[in-house]
């Protein structure tokens, strides 16, 4: 092995040679009943690996690679989302760039030019993914807009229609009013921003009364149906009935009642706008009120009303109305207001609920089933706690809207002829044959939501509606991987179309991921300049790549100049290069079941850490056996029956883990067993018995036994740095160099669990841990050849002090180990416990008593001056209540730690004074 552990050269090695032997085919020979599915959640066709990405797609290559070593055929279902607005903007910003628009050269030329966009550029996550190690079937990949994917599709929007489940109606959806189209809730992006809360009089007819209504939106109230008041509140119960004469339009409108309204809300008072609020639009509709829509799809204000407003844009129609409002004094305050902004995640426009024709899933009907199947066990929520959240969704589900408004996309298969009607079918041929000859038909010229088509995703990437092979073997998948952002958008959406359409659920556990924030538990966004590219990890980046990199794009000079300083005060040096191995260990770390998951580069320096520790204990026991003979069959130590008793359990804790879908205490048993076990313990135990002929070749085969599956069980996590140290193993054992994932994961051999061997090797642990403590309160050299007596020992002590002595010697520095009677007069000495066993460790001509207590007085009165500093800070009730609470948990910390030191010392100077 090379004396350096490179993670670039190892990663590229072994990314083409498990293509090239075509390692992640589905179409193995395996001889298992078990089939195993994942299907990659796919991620748009323009977008590029996240963290997100990279976490998820950690934990669905740990679950594929274990089921596939355990025999099963697996099955990792890869694909991308042909992610219909994201993708028509990439190409359109190339036709600005052009001064040309879509409109300039047509439908057919732009969605042409898509297609090749997405031949040359819109491979850049699946490069990615590779560069992370996902082993998916590559040879299976499938985009949303491919010609099965795309007659699934068409199938099941016409049977849909069919059956009165799939309509077109004209209803509220949230309007971008830069893309000129309706977006999903998961396009919408709602922050708080500081707005104004107007306070406007509307006079009531033949009166000389008025009612105040308090608004955010005062240009929407060109558009008012009513002004609504709860039934109960007796400021307003002879109003109820009557009229307002609304201001600037010269419309008479109702005063209704309606319990939704909340007296104790601003005036009591509502204004009712149908047509451009959800709540209001619901109100509406209870109370047949009219629907005036006021705006153009750009949000200008359009001439349905008879006004100067007519063509202004929105906010400039709201400046107006503001001043012209004030001028007739009806304008009784304006406040500051907080309010949760809707802004379009693409264009950042502010969303308005907007009246238009739209296409929609009549949802209730297919809901029910949906409830059913997470109720009855069919599917599980892992961890089950976000079955709640389901059930509250899909009890209160609303029609689903369908349509787009662009033209990258599944077109809608429906026509129609010049009177209005609609014929739904997958071609125009059909759609004629409807129609009848001689009719002329035009085709709907929207485009289906990007979730229609996903929601087929576990069936239709498996060939439906044919019955294929692979529909057969592997529907219903086994697990899906996916972030609880989109429970309510994908999840639910493939559960019912997945039930509907093949008669079973699409998946049988449904594992919610947390969501990956920075080191501070802040989400990550550019914005705030606190996102971590997964590739740059992996790979190391420059402070002024990086720099580059995160302030690119940002129009406010102030916000580059903050993000930079955080940067530099962040990574002065830059990121250093981590390799992929180490970032996958610490994603695995991290899959706990919380909902937010903080990130912090120390733990994937940790990682690379662990990978560096693997990396040079498997060099020293090639390096130990290389030109040896391996004697499978030799005589083992207590030692060797130990190891391989611990790696049982290990083995055990595993497979436990796995079955929970806790990868984060499977990564810590691994860590634990590799770390402490195998490297701290086993090694240092080896040195002794490799030394001795009548233990060598027992801890020879031990050695690499181990080592062997130790690789394999980590191989899920760290793929490719095991699949090195394993081929280095077959190279010892001589077995052809076949390929890690291709070997059996280890299973428990109930036959090597030794309580015996772990009992003993538990009290020699206990013995060399005394001494070293002993070595560190009494500030003794490690190096330093200490003479040992015990005292006190029974039988069971006596044997393992006999079978275990030149171990002991070596591990402890010890020249000599004693045995005094009870009786014996012990020499001034520091102690140590073995049960109720005695270890004493001679001073004499070993420490300077004088010298040592003077040392840890000053340690003491050093720590004593910090612990003030520190309660000083925490007993600020201006420190406390304005940090930020990360930096006063930190100091409460650093308290406790320092307190815990005081403790310690104090006791190392008691003993002192004893002696």
């Amino acid at each position: 092995m090379e004396k350096t552990y490179n993670p670039e050269q190892i990663e590229a090695k072994y990314r083409s040679l498990w293509e090239d032997k075509n390692l992640f085919s589905s179409n193995s020979n395996s001889t298992s009943e078990n089939a195993y599915c994942i299907m990659l959640p796919p991620p748009n066709v323009t977008g590029s690996l996240h963290m997100g990405h990279a976490f998820q797609h950690t934990i669905m290559d740990v679950l594929t690679r274990y089921h596939r070593g355990k025999g099963e055929q697996t099955l990792w279902q890869p694909g991308t989302d042909h992610a219909g607005i994201a993708t028509q903007m990439v190409i359109e910003r190339q036709l600005a760039a052009q001064d040309m628009t879509r409109h300039d050269i047509g439908r057919d030329k732009f969605t042409h030019k898509i297609w090749d966009w997405k031949q040359q550029s819109g491979g850049t996550i699946t490069s990615q993914m590779r560069r992370l190690g996902a082993s998916v079937d590559w040879e299976r990949e499938r985009f949303t807009m491919d010609e099965g994917l795309s007659d699934a599709v068409h199938k099941v929007f016409i049977q849909l229609y069919n059956e009165d489940l799939i309509y077109r109606g004209k209803r509220l959806v949230n309007w971008d009013p830069v893309l000129h189209t309706a977006v999903s809730d998961l396009e919408v992006i709602s922050t708080e921003e500081q707005g104004s809360l107007w306070h406007m009089r509307y006079p009531v007819s033949d009166s000389d009364e008025v009612v105040v209504v308090a608004t955010t939106r005062p240009e929407t109230m060109l558009g008012d149906s009513a002004v609504a008041v709860h039934s109960d509140d007796e400021r307003y119960t002879h109003l109820i009935g009557q009229t307002i004469d609304l201001p600037l339009t010269g419309r008479k409108i109702p005063i209704i009642a309606d319990d939704y309204v909340d007296m104790a809300f601003g005036t009591g008072c509502v204004k009712i706008t149908p047509a451009h609020d959800f709540n209001d639009y619901e109100m509406g509709q209870r109370h047949n009120l009219e629907i005036i829509n006021i705006l153009t799809n750009d949000a200008k204000i359009n001439d349905t009303v008879e006004s100067d407003y007519i063509d202004m844009d929105r906010f400039e129609a709201r400046k107006q109305i503001i001043k012209d409002l004030d001028e007739q004094n009806l304008l009784e305050k304006i406040e500051p207001h907080k309010l949760m902004v809707p802004r379009g995640d693409r264009t950042n426009a502010v969303i308005e609920p907007y009246l238009t024709d739209q296409w929609f899933v009549k949802v209730a009907p297919l809901a029910q089933p949906a409830i059913d199947a997470v109720k009855n066990g069919d599917i599980r929520f892992v961890p089950e706690n976000w079955d709640k959240t389901y059930y509250n969704w899909m009890e209160n589900i609303q029609d689903w809207c369908i349509s787009r408004q662009i033209w990258w996309g599944h077109r809608i298969p429906a026509w129609y002829d010049s009177k209005g009607n609609i014929y739904v079918a997958d071609s125009l041929e059909k759609a004629q044959q409807q129609a009848g000859e001689g009719v002329k038909l035009k085709q709907d010229e929207d485009v289906l939501d990007t979730w229609f088509s996903s929601a087929l995703w576990p069936f239709s990437t498996l060939g439906w509606p044919e019955k294929t092979p692979e529909l057969a073997r592997f529907y219903p998948t086994n697990v899906l991987v996916t972030g609880f952002d989109i429970i309510f958008f994908w999840v639910a959406r493939m559960i019912m179309f997945g039930l509907k359409f093949t008669g079973d659920v699409p998946f049988k556990d449904i594992y919610i991921t947390g969501l990956i924030r920075d080191g501070q538990g802040q989400k990550m966004s550019k914005s705030k300049g606190n996102v971590l590219d997964p590739i740059d990890l992996i790979d190391g980046i420059s402070l002024k790549d990086l720099l580059e990199k995160r302030t690119q794009g940002l129009m406010q000079p102030k916000m580059a100049e903050k993000i930079t300083r955080q940067t530099k005060k962040e990574f002065p040096n830059g990121i250093d290069a981590f390799g992929t191995d180490a970032l996958r260990f610490t994603f695995a770390a991290l899959a706990s079941f919380g909902r937010d998951i903080k990130f912090d580069l120390k733990r994937v320096e940790g990682y690379r850490n662990f990978c560096n520790k693997l990396w040079n204990a498997s060099r020293f026991v090639l390096m130990k056996l290389e030109e040896e003979t391996i004697d499978t069959n030799a005589k083992l130590s207590t030692a060797d029956e130990w190891i391989l008793s611990r790696l049982q359990d290990t083995k055990t804790k595993v497979e436990k883990h796995l079955g929970s879908y806790r990868l984060d205490l499977m990564s810590h048993e691994l860590y634990e067993f590799v770390w402490d076990d195998y490297c701290g313990w086993y090694l240092e135990f080896s040195k002794s018995l490799l030394a001795n002929e009548t233990t060598k070749a027992g801890t020879q085969a031990t050695l690499i036994k181990v080592l062997n599956e130790m690789v394999s069980l980590l191989h899920p996590i760290i793929p490719f740095i095991t699949e090195e140290i394993f081929e280095q193993c077959n190279t010892i054992l001589s077995k052809d160099k076949s390929s890690l994932m291709s070997e059996p994961y280890p299973e428990v051999d109930t036959q090597l669990i030794s309580e015996k061997a772990e009992a003993e090797i538990k009290w020699l642990q206990t013995f060399v841990l005394g001494i070293r403590q002993i070595r560190a309160q009494m500030n003794i050299s490690p190096n330093k050849v200490l003479n040992c007596f015990v005292q006190d020992f029974n039988a069971v002590d006596q044997t393992y002090l006999n079978n275990n002595t030149n171990i002991l010697k070596s591990l402890s520095k010890m020249q000599t180990i004693n045995k005094l009677s009870p009786n014996d007069e012990a020499p001034e000495s520091a102690t140590a416990l073995v049960g109720e066993m005695k270890i004493l460790i001679p001073l004499a001509g070993l420490i300077d008593k004088e010298q040592e207590i003077v040392r840890l007085n000053k340690e003491i009165e050093k720590l004593n001056q910090q612990k003030a500093q520190f309660e000083s800070k925490l007993n600020n009730e201006k420190f406390v209540s304005s940090a930020p609470k990360e930096i006063v948990n930190t100091e409460r910390t650093r308290l406790a730690s320092t307190q815990n030191t005081i403790t310690d010392l104090s006791t190392q100077l008691k003993k002192m004074n004893k002696l």
